[in-house]
């Protein structure tokens, strides 16, 4: 098995690979001190990855108690190439920006789909109280050979 590549920067090749329409598994820390693990949504933002969810669930009441983040990208079709990512979030409650997060991100994964997107948008999402998350990424680890 090939050795991963670990670096602070997001290279051009990493860059690409979170570009492409792939979902993120999270890790953050409950209160007990043992791990949570979610699917999500994310998007590329210049050097940070932007995450978003109802207020509410279990993940983001970990992030506002403990700004620590692991992320994981793999690529579907070839398990064996993914992208790990950890590092801080900053928390964003303000409502305009979440749910401009939100819809970017409904938009990209829908893409195929922009009517359903922009029904999901307006009937689900815009009537939930939202929190977006901006992860200052430490450490990149690559595994893409």
């Amino acid at each position: 098995m090939p050795n991963p590549t670990t670096s602070t920067i997001l290279s051009e090749r990493a860059r690409a690979f979170l570009d492409a329409n792939r979902f993120a598994t999270i890790a953050t820390v409950d209160p007990d001190g043992r791990p949570r693990q979610a699917v999500i949504w994310y998007r590329l933002d210049g050097d940070s990855i932007v995450i978003n969810s109802k207020v509410g669930r279990r993940w983001p009441s970990n992030l506002e108690r403990d700004q620590r983040i692991a992320v994981a990208v793999s690529d579907q079709k070839d398990g064996y190439l993914w992208v790990g990512l950890t590092g801080t979030v900053t928390i964003i409650d303000d409502q305009a920006t979440a749910q401009a997060d939100i819809a970017e991100m409904a938009r990209r994964y829908h893409a195929d789909e922009p009517e359903k997107a922009e029904r999901l948008i307006r009937e689900r999402y815009s009537r939930d109280t939202r929190v977006s998350f901006r992860i200052a990424i430490d450490a990149v680890h690559l595994h893409l050979d």
